[in-house]
């Protein structure tokens, strides 16, 4: 009888001896699988769901390709789903190149290819679309792979993810590929929850080692030191670099090596930040290219590569030249002429044909494409890339360098986070080509080496669901399944999951609160009364003075708004506070109702004497503002040209000097007030019923309301808690239950029955589908032109990326305007009804975009337009294809109507030039 030792090497080895199918399957790539890789083709093959998450560039994309191999030796359906077109392009032409053009289709929602092929690859809101309208499309479908599945923690995209997941047919495989994530086990379980069996397949290691480095001056530092760990194992800081980070704190910090004279101190010799053509002919010389750069700005993505070409860095030789102009000519030969000039075509290919380049959003996506072609050709040594690029796209390289540890999220200025540094540092090294990869950041001032070892160690993030109920899911369930039903599908939702998973740990915290509290209540215990009732009437006094100067405040506020109401154009005033203070002349009041921010109060756009253009708001007014002056506004004026501004803000400055410094000192100054605290009966009242209390004579007064305040503040936040448990019992269902009112409301749904509105709702997919639909059933684009539609549709789809305090949107001409209006009215009804149900799903509509887009559809060429939007080519052909995504939908809701000819006719008129031409990545 053979010993366990036996029966556990030859069980080890007949799993590593694969089945017919899987030694197929490998034998079409000529390497062997890896151990994770076989595990999870071979739950494949079972029939069971797998959740596969491993490092960028482990190769766990392999098993969604056995998925593909099955489908099409069983002769049935495999779906593969993207998070985003480019990387649907992407996946289509590798799997065409495997499988051939006849086994293989592409839905993007731009375009479709093959739309009934056995292996089709899509967009996951192209597979959602299809399991709302029970499309034909899905008979016969028996696997589905889930790429960059962690996309569902997108607080704008991923409830998509989990409605596919959730109505997907039982008997459909779900294969789902993730980055490395901290509760892949807790994700797996809820897929085993929601799919049935379903294994967990986890791969920390990478296939390509990767080496940190930092980056002084010229010189490259490892971070870590070889071999050193501390006591608990973990990586310890090279020496070295320590060193130089606290030579260069003591040459920098105040008084640190002062030079002679006073002079500030000299950072020592060799600390400072490398310029970018530096960094490239470091990586040069130490054999350590391509490269990509992550500048995390457009901008500097484009300015690095100016920089680069003004050094005259050139890293191709004549023959590399020679191929990559034959492939630009090839990816651009649609393209006019007149075109190419206005998209900085001889610049972009310049700095290819030098093996370098820039790539962003912003960019044209044939250009960007060119790019990610030659990069993995090996044709461009060095990319400058923003954050998008670690998107899913398949551009590894032998390094990648973070110029700042900081980046812009939408919002604010932040720290780049450990997941954020994984993803981006992930790209470094190429399977099968590099032996190891390296990422490096460059030193700045006030660098601290340990920071980025923390990034640098932290391995892995917590998936966290962002799933909401939306309008036009709820018509969708409610009509296809029910309501009650649809209530307990979503009950199923990670989102749900999670949320109960987290009251056992709640839970725990209020029983260790419960247990303090009693601890407390024993030490606050006094002969002489009760001190929980003293240090409640302590509180209670405390409550009444924080509302007397809330009260205050609101006065003051309320008084100042009314002042801004008063202005008018061309009253000169002076802004008391914030980085906009001093002389200002009111070009718009900003009346509240009036603009895309009336809920706030008057906000009016002002020019600063430093010739800035800017909305300002109440929080710039503490004390009500009175004009000093009057100043006329010509008629020609425009804020958008330099030159007009110029000539007002010199205006501005010859006639309001002598006006203005006459009142400079008084317009904010007032009476101190008496008060408000001095003269309240019932704060008085409760400062007399502490004074008589009898603990207030107790000789521990002092530590015993110490214990009482103690046990107060525990007992909120006890109350907190149990709160919070409530609250998150069935959270998403209850959520559903308020869309659902919403809906009812403005009969979209009756009880369980979807009305005609309701159906065309549900064809409507967009953050704003509800407003949408508000305009078909209202007739509110009745009688639009083709090219005002565009215009009015725009609103719907497209976010400024300017702040809010930019220079108002200009609006297209004639009655587009009123429609617009209407619009913005239209949103502020819904938004009433939403907060009656204490619900807040559609933001403002953005008119950033609605004059570009009735100009490019009303014909006009593409480097007007560009240039009067103050848009990158990119952007506008992203924006428009959003917005033909909504028209095409709009057509298909006003079914009937002679909005649908319209709606086609406007997307026919947008669907030409640079939007017809360029490819589909978006």
């Amino acid at each position: 009888m053979s010993s366990p030792a036996e029966r556990y090497a030859a069980a080890y080895e007949r799993q590593r001896d694969p089945s017919p199918q899987l030694r197929a399957f490998q034998a079409g790539y000529g390497f062997e699988l890896d151990d994770f890789q076989l595990r999870a083709c071979r739950s494949v093959e079972a029939g069971r769901g797998v959740l596969v998450a491993a490092p960028t560039g482990a190769g766990k994309t392999l098993v969604g390709e056995f998925a593909v191999h099955l489908a099409l030796e069983e002769g049935r359906k495999c779906f593969y789903t993207t998070p985003i077109k480019a990387l649907s392009n992407q996946k289509y032409h590798d799997l065409v190149e495997r499988h051939g053009d006849d086994k293989v289709g592409l839905l993007t929602g731009d375009n479709t290819v093959n739309g009934e092929a056995p292996v089709v690859v899509m967009t996951t809101e192209v597979l959602r679309n299809m399991l709302y309208a029970g499309s034909a499309t899905l008979n016969g479908l028996s696997y589905v792979v889930m790429d960059e599945v962690h996309y569902l923690a997108d607080r704008f995209r991923g409830a998509v993810w989990e409605e596919v997941i959730i109505n997907l047919p039982e008997s459909v495989s779900v294969i789902s590929l993730s980055a490395t994530v901290s509760n892949a086990e807790e994700f797996g379980d809820w897929l085993t929850t929601v799919r049935g069996d379903t294994d967990v397949v986890v791969e920390e290691k990478r296939p390509v080692p990767l080496w940190q480095h930092v980056m002084v001056g010229s010189r490259l530092y490892d971070l870590f030191g070889q071999g050193e760990a501390d006591g608990e194992g973990r990586r310890v800081v090279s020496p070295e670099l320590v060193r130089a980070g606290r030579d260069d704190f003591r040459g920098s910090r105040p008084g640190g090596r002062a030079g002679r004279g006073g002079r500030p101190p000299r950072r020592p010799r060799g600390t400072y930040t490398p310029g970018r053509v530096e960094v490239l002919e470091k990586l040069d010389a130490a054999g350590l290219l391509p490269a990509i750069v992550f500048v995390f700005s457009r901008a500097g993505c484009e300015a690095a590569v100016q920089q680069c070409l003004s050094a005259g860095v050139r890293l191709t030789s004549p023959d590399e030249r020679v191929e990559i102009r034959e492939l630009i000519e090839e990816r651009t030969s649609g393209i006019p002429e007149g075109d190419l000039h206005v998209l900085g075509y001889h610049e972009w290919a310049e700095g290819l044909e030098r093996g370098i380049a820039a790539h962003h959003a912003g960019m044209l996506p044939t250009f960007k494409e060119v790019v990610e072609e030659l990069f993995v050709r090996g044709l461009i040594r060095a990319v400058f890339a923003t954050e998008t690029l670690a998107l899913g796209i398949n551009m590894p390289a032998r390094t990648v360098v973070l110029e700042r540890l900081v980046k812009w999220n939408g919002e604010t200025h932040a720290d780049v986070t450990p997941g954020e540094y994984t993803q981006l540092t992930g790209r470094a090294g190429r399977r099968g080509i590099d032996i190891e990869g390296h990422a490096v950041v460059l030193w700045q001032p006030g660098f601290d080496p340990t920071a980025v070892a923390g990034l640098a160690s932290t391995r892995t993030f917590p998936l966290r669901s962002s799933f909401r109920p939306s309008y036009n899911m709820a018509v969708n369930l409610v009509g296809s399944v029910g309501r009650t039903p649809a209530r307990e599908i979503l009950e199923s939702s990670f989102a749900q999951f999670q949320a109960d998973r987290a009251v056992v740990g709640l839970a725990r915290q209020l029983r260790r609160a419960e247990e303090a509290l009693e601890g407390y209540h024993e030490a606050m215990t006094c002969d002489k009364g009760d001190f929980q009732e003293y240090a409640q009437l302590r509180q209670a006094i405390k409550d009444r003075e924080t509302q007397l100067a809330r009260e205050g405040t609101a006065q003051r506020r309320a008084a100042s708004a009314a002042a801004l109401e008063k202005l008018r154009p061309g009253d000169v005033i002076r802004v008391p506070t914030g980085k906009f203070a001093g002389l200002a002349v009111v070009l718009d009041p900003g009346m509240p109702g009036h603009g895309p921010h009336g809920g706030d109060g008057p906000r009016p756009t002002v020019l600063t004497e430093g010739r800035q253009v800017r909305r300002l708001s109440l929080i710039d007014f503490p004390s009500a503002v009175e004009p000093l002056a009057k100043l006329r506004i010509p008629r020609s004026f425009n804020p958008r040209v330099p030159a007009s501004r110029r000539d007002l803000a010199a205006s501005l400055r010859a006639k309001a000097p002598h006006d203005a410094d006459r009142q400079r000192g008084g317009q904010f100054k007032g009476r101190r007030s008496r008060s408000a605290a001095a003269d309240d009966e019932e704060l008085a009242r409760l400062r007399r019923q502490l004074r008589d209390h009898p603990c207030h004579r107790c000789p521990d007064r002092d530590e015993h309301a110490r214990w009482a305040e103690r046990w107060l503040r525990l007992r909120r936040e006890a109350d907190q808690l149990q709160r919070r448990v409530e609250s998150r019992t069935n959270t998403v269902a209850r959520q559903f239950d308020r869309v659902c009112r919403v809906l009812e409301d403005l009969d979209y749904l009756s009880g369980d029955e979807v009305t005609p509105s309701g159906r065309r709702l549900a064809r409507l997919y967009g953050e704003l589908d509800l407003l949408a639909a508000e305009c078909i059933r209202r007739d509110v684009w009745a009688g639009l032109d083709p090219a005002e539609l565009a215009a009015a549709v725009a609103a719907l789809t497209y976010e400024s990326r300017q702040p809010d305090d930019a220079v108002p949107p200009r609006l297209p001409p004639g009655r587009v305007r009123d429609v617009l209006a209407e619009m913005v009215r239209l949103w502020g009804d819904l938004d009433h009804v939403e907060s009656t149900h204490r619900l807040d799903f559609l933001r403002e509509p953005d008119l950033g975009f609605t004059h570009a887009a009735w100009r490019w559809a009303s014909g006009h060429q593409l480097d007007s337009v560009l240039r009067d939007a103050e848009l990158a080519a990119g952007d506008f052909v992203r924006a428009v294809r959003q917005l033909l995504d909504l028209l095409d939908q709009v057509a298909d809701a006003a079914s009937g109507t002679p909005l649908r000819d319209t709606a086609r006719l406007a997307a026919g008129a947008l669907r030409r030039g640079v939007v017809a031409y360029a490819t589909l990545t978006a």
